[in-house]
């Protein structure tokens, strides 16, 4: 079973920027398409970025030009880097495959708040 561990969330001022990591096990993450994903207090977790084995990349609306997605196939790690932080992008950050397997890691809290 994949295990998924991320990290680097906080608390950041509004404008501010964070850069999230997750650590993926197994031998196949190059193989796969992999995503972030957040989910808000009262809301459906949602993708928000997701990039392909070739390295393409989507984004949704709302993240689109702040954040970054990217990913080092050698390392197995994912990365999403957040730049213009918004109070809207506070939230519980998780990665996994898209579309996402049944493994799910504990996320990591990102806090947008002056």
């Amino acid at each position: 079973q994949v295990q998924l561990v991320e990290s680097g969330g906080g608390l950041v001022q509004p404008g501010g920027s964070l850069r999230l990591s997750c650590q993926v096990s197994g031998r196949t993450f190059w193989f796969y398409a992999m995503g972030w994903y957040r989910q808000a207090p009262g809301r459906q977790r949602e993708l928000v970025a997701l990039v392909r084995s070739g390295g393409n990349t989507n984004y949704e609306d709302s993240v689109k030009g702040r954040f970054t997605i990217s990913r080092d196939d050698a390392k197995n790690t994912l990365y999403l880097q957040m730049s213009s932080l918004k109070p809207e992008d506070t939230a519980v950050y998780y990665c996994n495959r898209s579309p996402a397997s049944d493994s799910w890691g504990q996320g990591t809290q990102v806090t947008v708040s002056s």
